[in-house]
């Protein structure tokens, strides 16, 4: 019997629709994190191409830091990972959770 076998996918669909690899997603050495390369990296994690930890250690990223971009694609899209338009999606959020 084996345990703990990890199946992974070949490839997930990235955030634009397009087919993401382990070698078609962001160096490692990225330090420069722009919209799309931070939705690849998301993507990636639920399509079960990378786990969280190996995301984390990879791109040298806490897991808050990562466990928000994930937060801000689920609530807003890839608008959401905008640095400049954050304040804006978590108020807008937080106003549709009171109604």
């Amino acid at each position: 019997m084996i345990e703990n076998q990890k199946i992974r996918p070949a490839q997930v669909i990235g955030p634009l629709g397009e087919p993401l690899t382990i070698e078609s997603l962001p160096p490692a050495t990225t330090t420069r994190w722009v919209v799309r390369r931070k939705a690849e990296v998301v993507a990636a994690v639920n399509g079960g191409l990378l786990s969280i930890d190996e995301v984390c250690e990879r791109y040298q990223l806490t897991l808050e830091e990562f466990a928000s971009w994930q937060r801000a694609v689920d609530r807003s899209g890839m608008q959401g990972l905008r640095v400049t338009r954050i304040q804006h999606y978590r108020d807008l959020y937080e106003r549709q959770q009171k109604y």
